[in-house]
């Protein structure tokens, strides 16, 4: 069985960057909101507990049964976590005289210390806290302080319990990921054994187990994760797999008919489903996004009836669903709030008595590549960009109607194809244009207009979690802009988004 460690998540920012940088080092991981925490089993190898906006001094802070793990379980307690274990066993937590943010340096270190084994003193560290561990109960011991955060970390004595102030995520914590190695590897005895390798093989067979001969429908959209979902059930059940792509009317220009083409030579069982009408039709008059999300989510559904009743005796809906939209789909008190809601997490209406199986929820999108590689898929197809399962539904703010879409489509082309020509397309982590709701004048010729505005967007990232603004050329920006402005019937002006995640997502609606 596959060890693991588990994150208890009390709603840090950087908890989702904790488990990147666990899996990182081939270690598989498992995040888990504070409050819906598992029964750990034998394959649990340790705990982490992660930061959190909130104090442990506030009324009704969350919580976590300390004493039911420790001692047990070797458990490695991040900010929050560290104040959490101090302030409620015998130690004291009070405001921070200054807010604690940012870098600072580890004046002292106990060398002889397991959790800092070949870190030395003055490594760089990224403080991000408005409270300090103050003091310690007498049978814990300070392994590590700055200049002004004396507990900076401290072990529980004769146990394997750990905690720090700082935060070894993040990059600018420079031996950050010696430290976690040295906990993950050293203290709770993790082998590194899991890869993209080593997934493929462990998860079909576990599809062939939970599938034995039953058969299953999955929507294709096209992307990197429905076609990685889709090889991995064909590998584990062969002609059993039913693959149903459907023409949403939301897709790229002339995506339906090259997506087809594309996975004629995979092997795949593929059915092609015009149902462009239905889903204009169900979009009629909605401007709210996540009305449009639910319409579109609809219809998907009873798209994906429709063709399951073609399919003889079919049992199970196979979804694409990664880690980031189970995450950003779980609403508990604190941690994970809703960013958004995800047409392909929400579960099934009752009517559609299909099970659901998703070989890759947990997944991050730079891992679901690797698993891609170690299939053999088309690098064309894992290199494409994320793109969301509304398609340009939710790049179209406000009502969607075609003839939106058809301007959308025109203009996204021709910026699309720009990156590839430039050849910036495979350093640009998820690419897109959006179609905004306001007008602006412009002049043609000897003529005035009034269009529409066209907005570029174009992120670096990981895994989508946080983003930055791609900084593309000007030259190259100038052409897109002259090329859709004078090509594209409708758009007078285009502009560019420099936001990054957080605060703004990367899709606007």
């Amino acid at each position: 069985m596959q060890e693991k460690i588990l994150i208890l998540d009390f709603g840090s920012q950087f908890t989702q960057l904790i488990a990147r940088r666990v899996r990182e080092l081939n270690i598989y991981c498992e995040i888990h909101p504070y409050n819906h925490f598992p029964e750990p089993d034998e394959t649990v190898k340790g705990i982490i507990l992660s930061g959190s906006p909130h104090s442990v001094r506030q009324e009704n802070p969350p919580t976590f049964d300390f004493e039911k793990y420790h001692g047990k379980l070797p458990i490695l307690g991040v900010c929050y976590g560290a104040q959490y274990i101090a302030h409620f066993h015998g130690g004291e937590v009070l405001p921070s005289s200054t807010r604690e943010y940012g870098r600072a340096n580890l004046q002292y270190i106990n060398e002889h210390n397991p959790l800092f084994k070949l870190i030395l003193p003055g490594s760089q560290v990224w403080m991000s806290h408005a409270d300090t561990i103050a003091s310690i109960a007498p049978n814990f011991e300070v392994i590590a302080s700055t200049d002004t955060v004396k507990v900076a970390a401290y072990q529980v004595t004769g146990t394997q319990t750990y905690a720090i102030q700082f935060h070894p995520e993040v990059t600018h914590s420079v031996d950050g990921k010696q430290l976690l190695f040295n906990f993950l590897v050293d203290i709770c005895g993790c082998k590194q054994d899991w890869t993209a390798d080593s997934f493929v093989e462990t998860t079909i067979a576990a599809l062939k187990e939970k599938l034995g001969n039953d058969k299953v429908v999955l929507g294709l959209s096209g992307g990197v994760d429905s076609s990685v979902a889709a090889v991995l059930l064909h590998h584990a059940i062969g002609k059993n797999l039913t693959c149903v792509f459907v023409d949403n009317g939301l897709l790229r220009k002339d995506e339906f008919q090259s997506v087809l083409d594309s996975y004629q030579h995979m092997g795949l069982n593929v059915v092609g489903v015009d149902a462009k009408q239905r889903f204009y039709d169900a979009l009629a008059g909605l401007t709210d996004p996540e009305k449009k999300r639910k319409a579109i989510g609809r219809v998907f559904i009873e798209v994906f009836d429709d063709e399951a009743h073609k399919v003889q005796d079919v049992k199970w809906l196979g979804q694409g669903t990664i880690y980031p939209d189970v995450i950003e789909s779980v609403s508990v008190k604190g941690p994970s709030a809703t960013i958004k809601s995800h047409h392909n997490v929400g579960g099934l209406p009752d009517f559609m008595k299909l099970k659901v199986v998703e070989p890759l929820n947990t997944l991050f999108k730079d891992e679901v590549r690797r698993v891609g590689k170690a299939l053999g898929i088309d690098p064309n197809i894992l290199g494409r960009h994320p793109f969301p399962g509304p398609g340009l539904a939710i790049r179209i703010l406000g009502e969607v109607t075609p003839q939106k879409v058809a301007i959308l489509q025109e203009a996204d082309a021709i910026y699309i194809n720009n990156l590839r020509a430039a050849g910036v397309y495979d350093n640009v982590w998820q690419a897109g244009s959006i179609f905004l709701p306001v007008q602006s004048v412009g002049v043609m010729g000897d003529e005035r207009t009034y269009e529409n505005v066209i907005c570029l967007r174009a992120v670096e990232s990981l895994d989508g979690m946080t983003a930055d603004w791609c900084h593309l050329p000007y030259d190259l920006l100038a052409k897109i802009s002259n090329e859709i402005i004078n090509n594209v019937k409708g758009i007078n002006r285009v502009v560019y988004d420099i936001s990054s995640k957080p605060p703004a997502t990367i899709e606007w609606e």
